[in-house]
């Protein structure tokens, strides 16, 4: 598959999920180098930094893609051959896709300690690392209950209750709008991220914010699964992360948005909750409060206040 193809898939939605796609860019970058035929150690990084653009563009918000191709090319400038960048190219994607991987591995061990035995979970969306911690607890013989999305409108949520059913665990599959209905009976929210800012904020699929909101008001608690490379460290210098709209065919079609030309209909991807509603982030280095984000951000994606600084100015 070409970097073209893989941009394609990412941008429709073919390759879904944080993780997914982060993965995906990798190999993407890894593939494309090989097939960059020149003996220019510059104009090899310059095609290769056209490929990252390429990828960056199909999904604004999905922080992990710019942290997986920041992770694969940060050492690639040094390199004093065309070959030597291929080669660490070639090596940081495989290390990057290895450490998700077992990343999701920590992730689920950590969160199931969170999960009760005779808890009533809630999920929205179709998170690998929420679905892994649910997944590590029901296997390590824990009676659980999950309450699942449909999450509107590509309905993610059939992905999730599909691999929770294959599991069998006991789902309830419930409309986005249900969440407070159900709410009172809830012992823990679990959800995954797109992205994770400097302050604790964590940006999500749409509808996220309001289950979490919902929680609030129902004293029952939040908690994030996410691997690392979901904290977004520009957020360091007060950026704020675009939130994707999304074609309108997705929620009326076509044909229906044509035929009420005074209706506009707005598909944002994401939504924002804020630190207050989330109790705690699980990550493959350990669980954290919202408030410990930065120190994620500095010790684990190498980045300080002062290097962004220099890298954008």
């Amino acid at each position: 598959m070409t970097l073209a193809d893989t941009a394609e898939k990412i941008a429709g939605m073919e390759i879904r999920g944080a993780g997914r796609i982060a993965r995906a860019g990798a190999l993407a970058l890894k593939d494309h180098a090989a097939t960059v035929h020149t003996k220019k150690r510059d104009a090899f990084v310059a095609e290769m930094q056209r490929a990252a653009n390429i990828l960056l563009a199909t999904r604004p918000t999905a922080v992990s893609l710019p942290n997986a191709v920041h992770f694969v090319l940060k050492d690639v400038a040094g390199a004093a051959t065309v070959g030597e960048a291929r080669d660490l190219i070639s090596r940081q994607a495989d290390t990057f896709v290895a450490n998700s991987e077992a990343a999701l591995d920590r992730i689920a061990a950590f969160g199931s300690r969170h999960i009760r035995d005779g808890d009533t979970l809630l999920t929205h969306c179709n998170s690998e690392a929420a679905l892994a911690c649910i997944l590590a607890a029901h296997e390590a013989g824990k009676e659980i209950e999950v309450f699942a999305t449909e999450v509107r409108p590509r309905n993610q949520g059939l992905l999730t209750i599909k691999t929770l059913n294959g599991a069998g665990i006991t789902t309830q599959y419930i409309v986005d709008s249900a969440a407070r209905f159900f709410m009172n009976s809830i012992d823990l929210v679990i959800v995954g991220a797109d992205a994770i800012t400097t302050n604790g904020a964590v940006v999500n699929k749409i509808g996220t914010a309001q289950i979490a909101l919902a929680a609030h008001e129902a004293r029952t608690n939040v908690m994030v699964a996410a691997e690392t490379y979901k904290f977004a460290p520009r957020t360091l210098l007060g950026e704020l992360i675009t939130i994707e709209e999304r074609d309108t065919a997705e929620v009326l079609g076509d044909d229906i948005t044509r035929s009420l030309p005074h209706v506009r209909v707005r598909n944002p991807a994401f939504d924002v909750t804020p630190p207050a509603y989330i109790d705690l982030i699980v990550t493959e280095k350990g669980a954290i409060p919202p408030g410990l984000a930065y120190s994620v951000i500095r010790e684990y994606l190498g980045w300080s206040i002062e290097e962004f600084h220099k890298a954008f100015e």
